[in-house]
């Protein structure tokens, strides 16, 4: 007796709308982290001290600031999906050690500086929940080893999207602050600026300082070859740049809004990150300050994870050492050891007894402007070279926009590094 087979029912097709959502969801990564880290501890109390001495007016600077992210960051996105190479490696291959050795001399030493900023941001965050800031720094030093020796990229980025998502604590801080919706805009987007202050054109240099690091042209470049991502990735990289980049400046500008509506009214002065959350608690309870240090505490541990692995990529790219997250430790060892060091060292440094720290985050950020423009030459020079792009070198527009950011940003970095290393800003 034949049987009779009920009709197959076809599968209903995945909305197009869906299949582009979940590909973007597996490419976008890099873009994203390598943004929040940008709004690390240095960088918060960057904005905090903005805030706080001059209200709603640097709010502008913080939106005009997503484009030069934005086109900076864009570029080591079509370096790493068109090669597959890393920043130092290409480098190394097409310009020689010796060059190789100039960028990396440089961005070792301010990124040793910079996770030391980091583990501050740390300590000073471990007073605010009334925690003993030398177990804070060695716990996070531990859990910053811990995840990268996890032996895939995948769980790393998990992690380091985890600390993305604290760092939007800082939005409702700025809510809770309760400012004046007319003074963001009357006073942060139309108003006059105060350009014949000098203190003021400090911030400016300084907010600009914060926003292009060297180390995070590094890690981006890095992490799109350790994900795997290619040339048909790209539109996909570009748009998780691009929202790392607006996202970012809005975490700025809500510090920003925070320290301007409660600190700025009282004419209170801050010193770092730290001391303006604990000085919100009396001014707003004890909400906005606990999630303003919850905020600090995401920004600095994902600041560090992000210089650390910036650092190890970029020396086992250039010494060919095995240096992915996707290696056991025992088959990279020379990368997660280097990686554990400066971690290490870091966090030690942090732990001496009277060590000025407030003083050494502002060295660091004199730092890392005087060695931005070797970093962004070397990018430019990459970028523009047809052996290693062939046709999707910069255009002559791409150009001009990233020369004419480069040495804005140059120029007021380096002005802003001299003065605070001969002692003027304070």
């Amino acid at each position: 007796m034949a049987t009779i087979s009920a009709p197959k029912i076809a599968a209903p097709p995945v909305p197009s709308w869906r299949r582009w959502l979940l590909r973007f969801l597996a490419i976008a990564g890099p873009g994203a982290i390598v943004a929040f880290a940008d709004t690390e501890a240095g960088s918060i109390t960057t904005a905090a001290s903005s805030g706080a001495q001059f209200g709603m007016k640097l709010v502008l600077l913080q939106l005009l600031l997503i484009v030069p992210l934005y086109v900076v960051q864009e570029m080591t996105v079509r370096l790493g999906t068109a090669t597959g190479k890393g920043h130092a490696q290409l480098i190394r291959e097409n310009y020689g050690l010796a060059w190789c050795w100039v960028s990396l001399g440089t961005m070792l030493i301010t990124n040793i500086a910079a996770l030391v900023t980091e583990f501050i941001g740390i300590a000073g965050a471990a007073l605010i929940f009334g925690v003993n800031p030398a177990l804070m720094v060695v716990a996070a030093a531990v859990v910053l080893i811990g995840v990268s020796f996890s032996g895939k990229y995948r769980r790393a980025e998990f992690a380091a999207l985890g600390l993305c998502l604290l760092e939007l604590l800082f939005i409702p801080a700025a809510f809770a602050a309760h400012p004046a919706p007319m003074s963001i805009l009357r006073d942060g987007i139309f108003g006059s600026q105060p350009l014949g202050d000098r203190t003021y054109l400090l911030l400016i240099a300084s907010n600009i300082g914060a926003v292009i690091m060297p180390w995070m042209i590094f890690y981006q470049q890095s992490a799109v070859v350790d994900k795997g991502l290619k040339l048909p990735d790209i539109n996909f990289a570009r748009l998780d740049t691009a929202i790392g980049a607006v996202a970012t400046q809005i975490i700025m500008i809500a510090v920003i809004v925070t320290t301007a509506a409660t600190l700025y009214v009282h004419h209170i002065s801050v010193t770092d990150a730290a001391h303006a959350a604990l000085a919100l608690i009396p001014l707003t309870g004890k909400f906005a300050g606990i999630i303003f240090g919850a905020g600090l505490i995401g920004a600095s541990m994902l600041g560090a994870f992000v210089v650390s692995l910036a650092t190890s990529w970029a020396f086992g790219e250039a010494f060919e050492w095995p240096c992915s997250l996707n290696f056991h430790c025992t088959q990279a060892k020379r990368f997660y050891g280097f990686y554990a060091a400066i971690v290490v060292l870091s966090a030690g440094i942090v732990l001496i007894p009277n060590l000025p720290l407030v003083k050494i985050t502002l060295y660091v950020e004199a730092g890392n402007a005087i060695v931005l423009p070797i970093v962004l030459g070397f990018l430019l020079v990459l970028s523009n070279d047809k052996k290693i792009l062939a046709s999707r070198v910069n255009s002559l527009l791409g150009n001009v926009v990233a020369i004419g950011i480069s040495v804005v940003c140059v120029v007021l970095g380096l002005w802003y590094g001299v003065l605070t290393l001969l002692g003027q800003t304070g």
